[in-house]
Formats: structure tokens, C-alpha cells, sequence
């Protein structure tokens, strides 16, 4: 695999490699307690979810080639481990854009998935759009995570994927893979889930695909990038250790295979994030 296009952009990336770059929007409180609707089942709020799911496989997906090129290669492993997979798995990857939630989503076809959400993003405009894409708040107080626990209990009983930014923050078209926290990987481990790593790298922009980005990046004087998105095999967690070793090195693991994924030699940072 050649060495990926790295695209040169205009955009000053945090010191600290977990810190995030956009600016919060303060727009509402969000008050995590025992009452709070972790997995919200009410008939409205599933009725809108499914409705804007609607709107991601008919608009946003393809959107999503014709405005950031995006080609995904790999989904012959989603078919090939189809069994290991059914009853539910992991997907992890790095973390570069606003959209890439959606690329996985489109990756992985039609299957229902929920993620971990920093909490102080569901404060903002897009708390909404978090939630229906299917955001889990995670809390800070000790008391309430059980009922964090609880609703990714019910997640996984009824089959349900989950995607993770180890990485833990967006940086835009950043490369290389920065560390990873250990945290995702021990939520996997909880339910001995197979983990699916992907890794976004970029392409030279090119018309016919990426054409509004083009026409952005000329109104900007700068050249975004096409997106690749690639599927790795799914790895499991080793039975012979215990869980903290375990999941050090499931986290060592990905983190390698993400690397891979991704098309770097010697990549500048080592898996350990915390």
C-alpha cells in the first residue's frame, strides 16, 4: 500500500493531542441523572429517529461521494465474518471529520448503531442530530454511569452495533493516528464484542467526485481531500488474560491495524492515549 496523499491544511491543530477543535456552542443545560432517557424509547423520538436515518441513506450517502469523494474499500470482510458478526460488534476508527459517523454508518449498510457521546457536544445546536443518529451521553458522575451501562446493556441484547472514536476528538483531515483511550475498548470488552477497525486516509481531489468541495476549496483557496474509508478483518480479545490486559491489548491492536488501514510507516504516535 503506498504511502497516503496528506493533504496541506490552513488549520492550527490543538497542543494536546484529545483536546477539540471547534469551539463549544452553549445552548442548553444537560442535567445526566437517573431520570435521564439514555436509550429514549418513546414513539416520537423513535418515529424521528427513523425518519432521519431515512434521509441519511437517501440524501446524505450519496452526498457523500459526490461532495468529499468517498470510496470505501473492505466490505467484503463485513461479509466474510458475517456470522462473528451478527449478534453485534465494534466498529472503531480515527476521527477527521464532521461527517465520518456517517461514512461508517454507510459503510456498514442499513445496520443500527449507537455511539458514546461527550456530553458537553449535546449542550449544543446539534444535540438533536446526536441523539436521533443514536449518542449516548456519557456521564461524569460515578453514581449514574450504571444507567449508562444500562442502556448499551440493552443495545447489545437486541444486537445492535456500536461505533467509538478511540482518538476521543475531531481533528479535521488530520494524519497520522493519534493514541487511543483504553475506555472504548473496556466497554467492548464488558460484552466480548468483536471490534471492527477502519481508518479514513485521503486522495488528491479530482472531479467528477468532491465536486461542491472543489468548488468550496476554490471559494477558500485551499484543496480539501477525497475520502477513502477501508474495513479491516475484525479482531477479538484474547481469552487467555484478564480484562485490563486484555484490553491494553485489543487497544495496541486496533491501534496498529488502524495504522495499517491507513497506509502510514512509522506512524509518530504509540497506541497509549491515557
Amino acid at each position: 500500500m503506498k504511502e497516503p496523499y496528506i493533504p496541506q491544511m490552513d488549520v492550527k491543530y490543538p497542543e494536546k493531542l484529545d483536546d477539540h477543535m471547534l469551539p463549544l456552542k452553549l445552548e442548553r443545560d444537560l442535567i445526566l441523572d437517573k431520570d435521564y432517557p439514555f436509550l429514549d424509547k418513546s414513539f416520537g423520538f423513535r418515529f424521528m429517529r427513523a425518519l432521519m436515518h431515512l434521509g441519511i441513506f437517501l440524501i446524505v450517502f450519496p452526498l457523500s461521494i459526490l461532495r468529499f469523494g468517498l470510496k470505501i474499500e473492505g466490505r467484503r470482510n463485513l461479509y466474510k465474518h458475517r456470522n462473528l458478526l451478527k449478534n453485534g460488534a465494534m466498529t472503531v476508527s480515527n476521527h477527521v471529520q464532521k461527517w465520518d459517523f456517517l461514512f461508517v454508518l454507510q459503510a456498514i449498510r442499513y445496520r443500527s448503531i449507537y455511539f458514546p457521546a461527550w456530553k458537553e457536544n449535546l449542550k449544543g445546536p446539534d444535540c438533536d442530530m446526536i441523539r436521533l443518529a443514536g449518542g449516548i451521553p456519557i456521564p461524569e458522575e460515578i453514581s449514574i454511569i450504571k444507567y449508562f451501562n444500562i442502556a448499551f446493556d440493552e443495545i447489545i441484547k437486541k444486537k445492535k452495533w456500536i461505533h467509538a472514536f478511540p482518538e476521543s476528538s475531531m481533528f479535521y483531515y488530520f494524519q497520522p493516528i493519534r493514541p487511543f483511550k483504553k475506555g472504548v475498548f473496556s466497554l467492548a470488552h464488558r460484552y466480548n464484542l468483536p471490534i471492527l477497525p477502519m481508518a479514513f486516509s485521503y486522495r488528491k481531489p479530482n472531479l467528477p467526485f468532491a465536486l461542491l468541495n472543489l468548488i468550496r476549496s476554490a471559494a477558500r483557496k485551499r484543496k480539501l481531500p477525497m475520502i477513502t474509508l477501508r474495513i479491516g478483518e475484525p479482531i477479538l480479545f484474547d481469552p487467555s488474560l484478564d480484562r485490563k490486559a486484555a484490553v491494553i491489548k485489543m487497544r495496541k491492536d486496533c491501534h496498529e491495524e488502524i495504522v495499517r488501514l491507513a497506509g502510514i510507516s512509522g506512524n509518530k504516535y504509540p497506541a497509549e492515549g491515557d
